[in-house]
């Protein structure tokens, strides 16, 4: 069988999980994507290489067509996947089409476009956040008319990665800040909402079409106000019931059933749970690579399997919810704009083992495993972002405390240097 991997540019979920996923289930694969020199670059050096075919999979009737002229109605059997937040109706408009294992398009557009999940959950009487959109051609002016409370959010409809999400404090302000933002991405529809306060937490969820599995989840620690950086993400096997029954039901809303979904929400002092976001796939940012192995579980093939039609286990849910391992995920991040000088490589320690060497000298981590991995090449230059795009690197560490993680983490942070050179 023959996987179709929609993508647009690399990333490690992709090159680090999905495709040794495929290669351990015998899939071939063929990755559709309009950037196919960097996937080649990407995948020169791998032992399961796919094909890579040029495509623009923005568009579902160029990614129907070339499946069409690729599959040549030979019977050959095949999958259509992604992993990427911007490709996912695409990818189930194309799944559809050919009648294979397909999530609801419907249920992925809503997802995606921030404004159309508001309404969706408010008409399900489920959610109400008060909040209004600004279309690309339209006079950010008119925001300082919506009846809406402040300090607010505004953020691109279907950003990623909080780009250009900012907490703006009064109506000027977010006319200002829309402004800015229109002038770095015109074409951008734009929403704002009310700010939604309380602790951050994500629920990771996979589907089979027949069971939806909770997967565990996370805390997030978020940077200091106006930006919404993603600093630190701590693992939760079992949020409280109550709260993950409440995320459940704002999904089934929504149609999320088939496949990995990655939820952020917040949970308020009374004990509601509010949706931030919802993103229809995997987490990122290594989380996804991290939370296999806090499971203990082939999540990626698991996450494959469900798009070749086939069932999960009944019990994955219980399995997961069981694990007494714990983690930790952090980023580091630029804090000025300039050229990255120095910095660590690649690095893994097994459990219980001592590094040597000056890139992670003094690091000790007895049952804890730590892997850091660069997210920028030294010798590249930068603006700062003020986004997840600020991203130097990503550190996880998992073990059977929290505190033996954590610490971990903050040895080899300690341990190592990374330089920004105006």
């Amino acid at each position: 069988m023959r996987l179709y991997l929609l993508a647009l540019n690399p990333t490690d979920s992709v090159t680090d999980g999905f495709l040794p996923a495929a290669a351990r289930l015998g899939l071939d694969v063929t990755v559709l994507t309009d950037q196919p020199d960097a996937h080649r670059r990407a995948y020169a050096q791998l032992p399961y290489r796919p094909e890579v075919a040029e495509c623009e999979v923005h568009d579902f009737r160029e990614v129907v067509g070339l499946l069409s002229r690729l599959t040549r109605g030979d019977g050959t059997p095949f999958a259509v996947f992604s992993n990427s937040d911007h490709l996912q109706t695409q990818t189930a408009l194309a799944a559809e089409y050919f009648g294979l294992p397909a999530k609801d398009w419907k249920a992925a557009l809503r997802a995606k476009n921030k404004g159309q999940l508001r309404r969706h959950l408010a008409a399900a009487g489920l959610d109400a956040v008060r909040c209004a959109e600004l279309a690309p051609d339209q006079d950010p002016a008119v925001l300082a008319e919506a009846d809406l409370p402040f300090p607010a959010v505004l953020k691109p409809r279907e950003g990623v990665a909080s780009e250009d999400v900012t907490l703006v404090a009064d109506a000027a302000e977010l006319v200002r800040r829309a402004e800015e933002i229109q002038a770095r991405r015109p074409g951008a529809a734009l929403v704002v909402e009310e700010f939604l306060a309380g602790e951050l937490c994500t629920l990771e969820t996979l589907g089979d079409g027949r069971r939806r599995h909770v997967l565990g989840g996370f805390r997030t620690r978020l940077s200091p106000p106006p930006d919404f950086i993603e600093e630190v993400l701590e693992f939760v096997p079992a949020h409280p019931p109550a709260v993950v029954a409440q995320v459940l039901a704002q999904l089934d809303a929504l149609g999320v059933g088939l496949g990995a979904c990655h939820t952020e929400f917040v949970v308020q002092p009374d004990g509601r749970a509010r949706i931030v976001e919802v993103n229809y796939r995997a987490i990122g940012d290594q989380c996804d690579l991290m939370l296999a192995e806090i499971l203990g579980i082939p999540l990626f093939e698991h996450i494959l399997a469900v798009h070749l039609g086939r069932e999960l286990p009944a019990d994955l849910g219980e399995r997961c919810a069981a694990t007494t391992m714990r983690a930790r995920n952090e980023a580091v991040c630029a804090d000025r704009a300039g050229t990255l000088t120095a910095a660590p490589g690649p690095y893994d320690e097994p459990a219980g083992e001592r590094a040597d060497g000056e890139r992670a000298d003094g690091v000790r981590a007895d049952g804890v495993r730590l892997a850091y991995r660069p997210l920028r090449a030294v010798g590249e230059r930068h603006e700062h972002y003020r986004t997840n795009r600020d991203y130097l690197g990503v550190i996880w560490a998992v073990g059977p405390e929290q505190a033996a993680v954590d610490a971990a983490v903050a040895r080899f942070t300690a341990a190592n240097r990374w330089e920004i050179t105006p």
